[in-house]
């Protein structure tokens, strides 16, 4: 029996004895492909991305606010520390 390196079938799509495909019918391939998926999607309504996005901003201030609070606390603790040493 002859020993076929794992390895290579492991990085590959195809199969190695399959024949590459010219670049532009596969970019014509993936695209029909990706807007077949895309078809199949369940997308979200207005409301719930309204939502969603309000969260994400809300959150992203709160947490803004919290590290910026931290770094002030910190560095006024720093400042205090060299003044005390020097």
């Amino acid at each position: 029996m002859g020993h076929r390196p794992v390895l290579k079938y492991l990085f590959y799509m195809q199969p190695l004895t399959q024949k590459k495909e010219n670049p532009i019918q596969w970019l014509f391939r993936y695209l029909k492909e990706s807007r077949e998926e895309l078809k199949k999607v369940t997308w979200p309504s207005k409301q719930v991305t309204t939502k969603y996005s309000l969260i994400v901003v809300v959150l992203s201030i709160v947490i803004a606010g919290f590290f910026g609070g931290l770094d002030w606390v910190l560095n006024l603790g720093l400042e205090r520390l060299i003044d005390l040493t020097a």
